[in-house]
């Protein structure tokens, strides 16, 4: 597998949010998406807007940081977006059930350290930093997940 980077300025909240619209209708079943950067940096805002985005429609989108999980109904795959802080061994994610989500659901997962050697090795990784007064949004991944973000118009 060959890994490849991209990375894309982002302005504001608004171009977080636009990114993850654009990113939302190329997701199938079995996709991971591993979100890290630091607290405030974006990956709630881009977990929202991409499930949101995704669903079509208005739904109430909270932030999974004290229930661990939240998951929304899609007519392709079940959409799980994790907050994974507050575990504390990679054990605890075979009793959220994800084993099974990575496989068949589309995965957001925030703070995707804690899973360890769990990760699935297909996910693609975002990372989200503070740039002055916007962000940076990294892409690592392979490079068939690269192709499908740039022929897809995700990446501009």
């Amino acid at each position: 597998m060959t890994l490849e980077t991209a990375s894309l300025f982002l302005a504001d909240a608004a171009a977080t949010a636009a990114l993850a619209g654009r990113i939302a209708p190329l997701l199938r079943a079995g996709d991971t998406i591993l979100l890290e950067g630091d607290i405030g940096a974006g990956k709630t805002t881009f977990a929202r807007a991409l499930i949101l985005a995704r669903l079509g429609r208005e739904e109430d989108v909270p932030s999974p940081t004290f229930t661990l999980v939240q998951t929304y109904e899609d007519p392709e795959a079940e959409i799980w977006h994790c907050d994974l802080y507050r575990l504390t061994s990679p054990d605890e994610i075979l009793e959220l059930g994800l084993d099974a989500a990575f496989e068949e659901g589309i995965c957001l997962i925030e703070w995707p350290d804690r899973l360890g050697a769990t990760a699935p090795c297909e996910a693609l990784k975002l990372t989200i930093s503070l740039e002055g007064e916007g962000r940076l949004a990294r892409f690592d991944g392979s490079s068939t997940w690269i192709e499908r973000l740039r022929n897809g118009g995700a990446l501009g």
